[in-house]
């Protein structure tokens, strides 16, 4: 029964694995069409770019959390053990890092200095939201 139950955690956590890259990779095709949008539509090049560079953003920082809490399922149910808990450590405080990065990067400001946090999710669909709302080529 034991064996049975890490078999399934174990598919839980590839599986958060496998969303969290899907996420990134369907993120950066999403940036790139909206950037395409962005341009056909008549926009500067910078605005293009800025588009693809905030929608990437974001959906790296959703992929990036999606795979923390993989890391944290995996960790949770193997057998407990200090070098375990240091190697989670270690890639959480990794990923936060990469996380604040792109954060910055992305609204150029601090986190800590917003009034309110936004998530990679956030970021994304406001992207979308922007995409639908502009004014189309009529091409």
């Amino acid at each position: 029964m034991e064996e049975l139950i890490d078999e399934a955690f174990s598919w839980v956590a590839l599986s958060f694995e496998l969303l969290g890259a899907v996420t990134m990779v369907v993120g950066a095709m999403v940036a790139i069409a909206l950037g395409m949008r962005a341009a056909l539509r008549g926009q500067p090049g910078s605005d293009a770019f800025g588009v693809i560079r905030r929608t990437l953003g974001g959906a790296i920082l959703l992929g990036l959390e999606v795979l923390v809490a993989a890391d944290l399922v995996r960790t949770i149910t193997s057998k407990p053990s200090m070098e375990d808990a240091l190697i989670l450590g270690l890639i959480v405080l990794i990923r936060t890092v990469l996380s604040l990065s792109i954060q910055i990067e992305i609204e150029g400001v601090l986190p800590w200095r917003r009034a309110l946090l936004t998530s990679g999710a956030s970021v994304v669909a406001r992207e979308v939201r922007r995409d639908a709302e502009a004014p189309s080529t009529g091409k």
